[in-house]
């Protein structure tokens, strides 16, 4: 059996672990940028916790908080813009994955001036990123352990970046940064793992490493959004807790193994419908599941028996949760993104049976079906 798995980032997790490790921080120098958005690394009590630390250790810091959902890459180059001009040595990315995502691509800007928002894609810099520092208020993207940076560009296109500048040099992990996510933000962080797991277990780069993580999340988060279909609550203490670790293990499984279509046909969902990440996913795991049953029955049973319920009582609570009523698609609409997705092939290959852009412009018209 052979594979390259490459996963450097340095996790260290525990309650209060980022004041309890705040000489850590200490090593990458003496002056930081903090990367977030406008509300959560506060609510969540992270921010307070990364400014205590800082201080414990004499670090100046200046914060750029202006990182929205499915962050623009034009933020991002103007947060590189500041990390230059406050002389940082690092960045502390807190936040969910839009936070997470923004920070990788702000610390190549702050080390390439001559970057502009749009050439980032190229991914053709001359100089190091700065080392970055992940924090983690959400259980579902994963971003904390993966090389990848999706970001929105200049057109108001969702487009991704890779690369080994795109781990964390240190992710502190403290779940209780969960607690103070809304039911919303709850259930589409916890699809979105979900579906890293899932896609992962179906696609073909799923060797033993990879369907050991996501043998570990999928069990986990399957049963915590069971619980939210049946009773409209959120998790407790330990729920918050096992959702986290769960979508660490997801990423991963998504780090290694990529995404299947769900992923870039889910993006038409957010850009054009304001359909959050996690659930514009989700909303195409039934036609994953079919199309794996098809192409690759034995991951697809195998998969179903991982989550311990009946395929038709899976596929009703991820498309319930995932809730894209109301949506309706024109088949001129849909045919419209077929050349888009010509250039992303990879997603479309990798899904059992092979895709297409047309299969996938049509998924869209019978989403509301």
């Amino acid at each position: 059996m052979a594979y390259d798995f490459y996963m450097p980032a340095r996790v260290i997790g525990g309650e209060n672990v980022v004041v309890k490790q705040s000489a850590m921080l200490k090593k990458f120098g003496s002056s930081c940028l903090i990367v977030t958005g406008g509300t959560g690394a506060k609510k969540s009590g992270a921010l307070d916790d990364v400014v205590t630390a800082l201080n414990e250790q004499s670090i100046k810091y200046e914060i750029y908080d202006k990182i929205g959902e499915n962050p623009l890459v034009a933020a991002c180059h103007e947060a590189g813009v500041l990390a230059r001009k406050c002389e940082a040595d690092f960045l502390i990315g807190i936040g969910g994955g839009s936070a997470l995502d923004a920070v990788k691509a702000v610390a190549v800007f702050a080390a390439n001036p001559e970057i502009e928002p749009e050439e980032v894609y190229a991914m053709n810099f001359k100089n190091e990123p700065l080392p970055t520092v992940g924090i983690g208020t959400t259980s579902g993207t994963g971003s904390e352990i993966s090389a990848v940076s999706v970001l929105t560009d200049t057109k108001g296109v969702k487009r991704s970046i890779k690369g080994d500048f795109g781990y964390f040099n240190l992710v502190l992990a403290d779940w209780r940064y969960n607690r103070s996510c809304p039911m919303s933000v709850t259930v589409s962080t916890a699809l979105d793992a979900f579906m890293h797991a899932a896609e992962g277990w179906l696609g073909p780069k799923c060797n033993e490493p990879a369907a050991a993580f996501a043998a570990e999340a999928l069990p986990k988060i399957y049963k915590w959004l069971r619980y939210f279909y049946q009773t409209n609550n959120l998790p407790d203490d330990k729920g918050r807790e096992e959702l986290y670790h769960a979508s660490l293990s997801a990423g991963f499984t998504l780090n290694y193994c990529g995404t299947l279509f769900p992923h870039p046909v889910g993006y038409i969902l957010t850009e054009h419908y304001g359909i959050p990440h996690g659930r514009a996913c989700a909303a195409f795991f039934d036609l994953l599941i079919e199309r794996a049953e098809e192409f690759a029955p034995e991951r697809a049973r195998s998969l179903v028996a991982l989550l311990g319920d009946d395929k038709d009582g899976i596929i009703k609570i991820i498309k319930t949760l995932a809730d894209c009523g109301g949506i309706e698609i024109s088949e001129e609409k849909a045919a419209e993104h077929i050349k888009r997705w010509k250039s992303m092939p990879k997603n479309f290959e990798c899904t059992p049976g092979g895709y297409t852009p047309e299969l996938a412009a049509k998924a869209l018209v019978n989403l509301s079906k």
